[in-house]
């Protein structure tokens, strides 16, 4: 397979636009040990710990004279994230994490909601 093929087939993986359920039927792993249902969140990132290991051994190299110590990534070639969703037991309140493909965009939606085709005044 060519170099050419391959990224034709990659980007034929990747959606457009997602809509994902607000709350989803899913194994629940704690106390329930059955399927139930979960609410469905996007993940986010906490705010980054300035007293973290890694951190203050960055601040350290970079003290002082020197300049940039460590590498800055500048090469970027990807378009899309690999979306990751947090589901939480609605019974036990269990949170555990999933992933699912990359997507430009992704939006959380519910199942049942349809956009009427003629207008409401």
């Amino acid at each position: 397979i060519s170099k050419a093929t391959v990224s034709v087939l990659y980007w034929g993986l990747i959606k457009k636009m997602v809509n994902y359920p607000k709350s989803k039927k899913s194994y629940c792993a704690g106390n329930c040990l059955t399927y139930v249902n979960h609410k469905v969140v996007q993940y986010k990132s906490g705010k980054s710990r300035l007293c973290a290991q890694g951190k203050r051994r960055y601040d350290a190299k970079q003290k002082g004279f020197g300049g940039q110590t460590k590498p800055v990534f500048h090469k970027k070639a990807k378009t899309t994230k690999k979306i990751s969703l947090k589901l939480q037991c609605t019974k036990c309140k269990r949170v555990k994490l999933s992933s699912i493909k990359r997507c430009k965009h992704f939006e959380l939606a519910d199942q049942g909601r349809k956009k009427s085709k003629d207008p409401t005044w």
